[in-house]
This record gives C-alpha cells, sequence and structure tokens, in this order.
C-alpha cells in the first residue's frame, strides 16, 4: 500500500488539475492507519510502534484530506504533494523497521519537517472538513 501512496504523489507531482487525488492518497493512508491501530490492540508486544505508525498514517491523512479541498492555491499544493512525498518514504522506513525495533519518532519527527507541517497547516483554510486536527496529532506522538 505505500508504494500505491508514492505511486500516487509522483503521478500528481506538479500538476495542480490532479489535486483531488489527495483524497484518494488520503483513503489509502487511512487503511494503514487503520491496520496499524488494530494490530496494536492484536499483538500487545509491538503496541507502541503500532500506534505510532497509526499515528502518523493519521497525520498525513489529515494534511492530504485537508488539501484535497484546496482548488485555488496551486503553490500550496507543490508544497503538500513535496511534504507527503517525504513523509510517505518515512512512513514506508517505520513499517519495515517496526517488526525488529522499537521506533525513536525523534528520528521521522525531525524539527524541519515539523516546521514545514506546521507552516502547511497554518495555510489551511479554517472551514476545512477533517476529523483531526494536525496539531493534536503531533501532541499524540510525542511533539
Amino acid at each position: 500500500m505505500v508504494r500505491q501512496l508514492i505511486d500516487i504523489l509522483e503521478s500528481i507531482e506538479g500538476d495542480y488539475s490532479q489535486y483531488r487525488r489527495l483524497e484518494e492518497f488520503g483513503q489509502i493512508v487511512d487503511r494503514i492507519m487503520g491496520s496499524a491501530k488494530s494490530l496494536a490492540v492484536m499483538i500487545p508486544s509491538h503496541k507502541a510502534v503500532l500506534e505510532s505508525i497509526g499515528l502518523y498514517g493519521e497525520l498525513c491523512k489529515a494534511v492530504s484530506y485537508k488539501a484535497s479541498q484546496v482548488d485555488n492555491n496551486p503553490e500550496l499544493y507543490n508544497i503538500v504533494v513535496a511534504l507527503l512525498l517525504d513523509a510517505t518514504e518515512m512512513l514506508e522506513e517505520m513499517v519495515e523497521r517496526s517488526e525488529n525495533e522499537e521506533l525513536d519518532m525523534r528520528r521521522y519527527l525531525t524539527s524541519a519537517f515539523i516546521d514545514r507541517l506546521k507552516w502547511i497547516d497554518q495555510r489551511f483554510p479554517s472551514n476545512l472538513r477533517g476529523s483531526v486536527a494536525i496539531e493534536g496529532l503531533l501532541k499524540a506522538l510525542g511533539v
């Protein structure tokens, strides 16, 4: 599924007319999020790792859903797609490492990444649908 996410982002990169496909990205990352959260309940030995992956996926979903509703800002679109490409590559690494080790979220949530994320979040119009605040997800991840 992570490969699907990367394929979507690479195919829409630089093509603002495809901004609605960010919702498709959000639907797929939602499956990863849900699976990780379900597995966290079923595999107590990996609970912390799987919960972190679930929250990180939820963060990607929130950004993609909000961006899929912005129909008048190609510059923001390009910045969001670039951020999501980076985030998806990090998500892929998290999933690959999850079987063998604990995840240090500081490795994935660098100050530069967090700054980019907050900058993007501030540019989203306040009337966008989105069930979760990005700031709240960052707090849940320990940021």
